[in-house]
């Protein structure tokens, strides 16, 4: 079913779903994702939040998230996009995935839609990020690729506000969904889960090839600006091969100035007896990928100051220095240039955040919704 198919729908309704077709067989198949979910009547998909209602399919969480916050850009992580900036950050309940190390397993893996006490329209969300002084929404927490038809009503009303998109994803979606979602999005943070099949196969339920065809496509054929981050598990997607291999895929397919974040697992959901990543494993990472070429690497979830400077790619100077989410300081001009040699940093940068000496900092503030 396409776009032209929806329905519009109050914040904690059920909303018609698109992308989903009827098989000959009596069962509806949603194409949102690679899953392919099969449904008979009353059946929810893999996700939880997607549901066969009578003869189509419905969205059960339109409207209604888990709560609302203002992050720094930094934490979701996009550090070449508009640095020091405030995003307004929600999510809703459900994965496509089934990752035995989620890291906010109690959001993604809800099963009890009465915990999504927020309810908010698209241009609610969107009013009360402005009224916040937000750049930017993101959507976050969990996949929004699974509550694509809110997040994308919700990137029409922050777009027609001057508002900034973001979303943070698995991009595990297809091929007929991809446009009309990607096309909402200013900027879009994959999380890479490793470089293996077998390491989706075992640890996500899923596979890496659909992740790895909307990487390049999102490179070459759309217009957000991308970094991708890898949530390094000791064990089991750490090895120098993979890493090796992950980071020329990378440069070889997105381009060697592509931000590329390493990040410490902490023991959680299904993998709690799994250490956490030691710090020296996320410095050999990053000493992998900028052998390989990669001339933006990051390390996430430490202190690591010299793991989370950007340095300019043409005289080596710093230009950003950070802490965690904290910029320490910035040298940028105005158009995102190196002050030394005018060579231009690949993101997005503007008046805005730290380019304005007004950077958000560390701090994550929980926020309530503005009424209409």
């Amino acid at each position: 079913m396409t776009p032209s198919g929806a329905k519009a729908a109050h914040p904690g309704s059920h909303h018609p779903a698109l992308y989903w077709h009827a098989l000959a067989d009596g069962r509806i198949q949603c194409d949102l994702c690679p899953r392919y979910c099969k449904l008979h009547p009353g059946q929810r998909g893999a996700c939880f939040v997607r549901m066969r209602e009578g003869d189509g399919v419905v969205l059960t969480t339109y409207g209604r998230s888990s709560g609302f916050c203002i992050d720094p850009i930094e934490k979701k992580p996009l550090n070449h996009f508009y640095p020091g900036s405030s995003v307004f950050s929600f999510g809703t309940a459900g994965c496509n995935l089934a990752c035995k190390f989620c890291q906010n397993w109690d959001i993604s893996k809800s099963r009890d839609m009465d915990s999504l006490m927020d309810a908010a329209s698209p241009d609610e969300i969107a009013l009360t990020a402005l009224s916040h002084g937000c750049h930017s929404v993101a959507f976050t927490y969990n996949d929004p690729v699974i509550f694509a038809e809110y997040a994308m009503d919700v990137a029409d009303a922050c777009h027609a506000r001057g508002l900034k998109t973001v979303a943070v994803t698995a991009a595990y979606i297809t091929e007929l969904a991809r446009p009309d979602f990607f096309s909402r999005m200013d900027a879009v943070n994959v999380d890479l889960k490793g470089f293996s099949d077998d390491f989706y196969l075992r640890l996500c339920g899923a596979h890496l090839q659909p992740v790895l065809d909307t990487l390049v496509w999102l490179r070459h054929e759309t217009q957000p600006w991308l970094e991708l981050t890898t949530l390094l598990i000791p064990g089991q997607n750490d090895s120098d091969a993979e890493l090796t291999a992950l980071s020329r895929w990378v440069r070889d397919e997105l381009g060697d100035e592509t931000p590329l974040h390493f990040s410490a697992f902490h023991p959680d959901f299904k993998m709690s007896e799994i250490p956490p990543t030691p710090p020296a494993t996320l410095g050999r990472a990053r000493r992998i990928a900028r052998e390989i070429g990669l001339k933006h690497v990051y390390t996430g979830n430490v202190h690591d100051v010299d793991g989370d400077t950007t340095r300019c790619t043409g005289c080596g100077k710093t230009l950003i220095v950070r802490d965690w989410y904290e910029i320490l300081s910035y040298r940028l001009d105005a158009q995102g240039r190196c002050p030394d040699c005018g060579t231009p940093l690949a993101g997005r940068f503007g008046a805005v955040g730290a380019a304005r000496g007004e950077a958000f900092g560390a701090q994550r503030i929980p926020v309530a919704i503005h009424r209409r």
